[in-house]
């Protein structure tokens, strides 16, 4: 298992609920592909710096995960084709 760490942005002119809902099945889709959530944080609403499908601000998320290279391929593919999140970047952390 590898340690990647995950930023989101989901649109911010969805309602709280629809929100959160989001932010759970993003953890989900990596539990059901036997990743390792370690952390998650919600770094909450902020101005994007730019104009992404006519939004200008979205909800930020921070995750660190431990999972397979499957596993992260499962979940770009996943987050790539929902239309409420705005962006997302996955990095690969480096070896202690």
């Amino acid at each position: 298992m590898t340690n990647y760490e995950i930023m989101f942005i989901v649109k911010a002119t969805l309602d709280e609920n629809t929100i959160n809902s989001i932010a759970k099945e993003t953890q989900k889709l990596l539990t059901d592909n036997k990743a390792k959530v370690i952390e998650f944080k919600e770094m909450g609403r902020k101005k994007l710096a730019y104009e992404i499908n006519k939004e200008v601000s979205g909800f930020y998320f921070l995750m660190e995960v431990s999972a397979s290279k499957d596993a992260i391929q499962e979940f770009d593919r996943k987050l790539r084709i929902n239309e409420n999140i705005l962006r997302h970047l996955i990095l690969k952390k480096e070896s202690e």
